[in-house]
């Protein structure tokens, strides 16, 4: 641990301000190498794309621990602002890295680094341009968590959606070209109205950089405020339609469930995507002081986040494949974190980020061990029940001598049998995914659950929304949990499965640190929430945000000349 913070700090050192830029500009410098080199060298691009996540995972953690470091005027702690074409706000790029921002790039990374390892076992030689079409997701990702504007998020949305069309057919089948014609036509007409949008509320305010816009509507006049409050409406409605929320949310199980597993796995990323854009924007344009606009649209938030936390508890607790209820789960946690921001309370704010990193960890991991599971269950299928892989049957002379007390069905031993590693490992692993999905202690699905909960009622709230989260959460885990363990004993005890799982350290080594990730997130559950907690009160009062970056100042060329009359 040690080690790595001294490596974050030189990367610090020596590469601020342009830090802020190399999650976005990495993967895409790596993807032109991909394509640059063909499809004949794939060994040459998964060895690219596994060093590709790791340096955008150092570049995201340096990132995490400069906004997190004591406040030293513009050094650390401050927010980054980076101004890619060297032109002030409101005119130009702009990259803000603060702690929102920096604590979505890092699980982007987290994420995007496992996939990407566990994709080089089998997966990306299912297709075609699998490792460039990841990269440039990444890239896509990551620029709309750092970007600053309403363009450029646009832009940043649509390079993601362009290369999550072609990943979600990777591997083809009748199953994923329906699908992905669904996901094609939702997201086109989310973006569409994303345009429309946009252009009122440039319309009206005369620019789309956020912090500018925050400032903006808080002087607006009364008779515009209903043209800036139906372009956010329009807006809402296309990142509720990425985030999955209900009704919007028909595509998204088929779509996640046909996917190959590595792309499942960051597809988890892309709903958090959507409740990201929510919570920046409503926090920056309609926070307390936008006047007659504060707090515009928190009911609808409400309602739309408890509808969808229903739909998904009831389609997680209907459902048996594995790979439905990895994506209802994506629901049920899209839905939490949708009603947790629109009770607008900044404590209720902090549980919920600390959620989102749990449930996307968990999710992910989820993805790829559906994969594992159901290989492991075909495979024991094809084999049939009497015979045992690498034992000869047993002769009936054999059953005479044995202790029948002691048998199975099988003529196998009941007690002393020793579990096969790849069993252990999988049983292990789905428990672990069960308690996080569920909520349960000790893990930290239950400690953001609780943070949440505890947050919704520790100003002394007894509002009728904050009593029905209440309940749906809780109900939700409830659901989960029976769901899950259905599935389990389905796959686990009632299953026969004579031939052992092939597990190759390519597909363990991933799972198994998602999984420890979230055991780390427990064990340090409080410098994890001290960081939920000052983030909750930034985007509570964005004075500070909108300070960096309209002040973000030009970086002059010393060598040039001065400006002047010549002498």
């Amino acid at each position: 641990m040690t080690g790595l913070v001294q490596l974050l700090d030189q990367l610090l050192e020596f590469s601020m301000p342009h830090l802020v830029a190399v999650p976005i500009l990495v993967p895409l410098l790596t993807a032109a190498l991909m394509l640059l080199l063909g499809e004949s060298r794939r060994r040459t691009k998964s060895a690219l794309s596994v060093v590709s996540g790791l340096v955008g995972l150092l570049a995201a953690l340096a990132l995490l621990r400069w906004v997190n470091a004591p406040e030293t005027g513009d050094g650390p702690g401050s927010i980054g602002v980076y101004l890619p074409g060297n032109w002030r706000a409101p005119f130009g790029i702009v990259l803000v890295a603060d702690r929102l921002s920096t604590l979505m790039v890092a699980l982007t990374g987290v994420v995007a680094f496992a996939a990407s390892i566990y994709s080089t076992s089998r997966w990306d030689r299912a297709g075609v341009h699998f490792h460039p079409l990841l990269q440039l997701q990444l890239m896509g990702l990551n620029g709309a968590f750092l970007t600053g504007d309403l363009f450029n998020l646009f832009v940043f949305f649509e390079v993601m959606l362009a290369a999550s069309y072609g990943l979600l057919l990777h591997g083809s089948g009748r199953l994923r070209v329906q699908a992905g014609l669904h996901y094609i036509a939702i997201n086109l007409a989310a973006s569409s109205l994303f345009l429309i949008g946009a252009a009122l509320l440039y319309g009206v305010t005369g620019t789309l950089n956020m912090a500018d816009l925050g400032e903006r509507i808080a002087q607006l006049a009364p008779a515009d405020r209903g043209l800036v409050h139906a372009a956010a409406a329009i807006l809402a409605t296309a990142f509720f339609a990425k985030a999955g929320a209900w009704p919007l949310n028909f595509w998204l199980v088929p779509a996640y469930s046909a996917a190959v597993s590595p792309v499942g796995a960051v597809f988890a990323l892309l709903t958090k995507l959507g409740i990201y854009t929510l919570l920046r924007l409503w926090t920056l344009l309609f926070a307390p002081d936008a006047g007659a606009s504060a707090a515009f649209g928190q009911s609808a938030l409400i309602a739309i986040g408890l509808a969808t936390l229903f739909a998904g508890a009831i389609g997680i607790v209907g459902t048996q494949r594995l790979s439905n209820l990895a994506g209802f789960s994506v629901l049920v946690s899209a839905g939490t974190l949708l009603a947790a921001i629109g009770l607008g309370e900044p404590a209720v704010w902090a549980g919920a980020l600390y959620y989102l990193l749990s449930s996307t960890l968990a999710v992910s991991a989820f993805f790829l061990l559906t994969d594992m599971i159901e290989r492991w269950r075909n495979a024991g299928m094809s084999v049939a029940p009497h015979e045992k892989a690498g034992n000869a049957p047993f002769l009936a002379e054999d059953l005479r001598v044995l202790d029948d007390v002691n048998l199975d069905d099988e003529a196998q031993a009941l007690y002393g049998r020793a579990i096969p590693a790849g069993v252990a490992f999988l049983g292990l692993s789905f428990i672990g995914c069960t308690l996080l999905l569920a909520g349960l202690p000790p893990l930290s699905g239950f400690v953001g659950k609780f943070a949440m909960l505890s947050g919704a009622f520790s100003t002394g709230g007894t509002s009728v929304p904050a009593w029905i989260f209440l309940g749906l959460v809780i109900a939700s885990g409830l659901l989960a949990l029976i769901a899950l363990s259905r599935t389990g004993m389905r796959h686990f005890w009632t299953q026969p499965h004579p031939t052992m799982p092939a597990l190759p350290a390519l597909e363990v080594l991933p799972v198994a640190g998602l999984l420890a990730a979230s055991v780390a997130l427990t064990v340090w559950a409080g410098p994890v929430m001290h960081h939920a907690i000052t983030t909750a009160e930034g985007l509570r009062t964005p004075t500070a945000y909108r300070n960096a970056v309209m002040g973000a100042r030009q970086v002059t060329n010393p060598a040039a000349p001065p400006k002047g009359p010549a002498p």
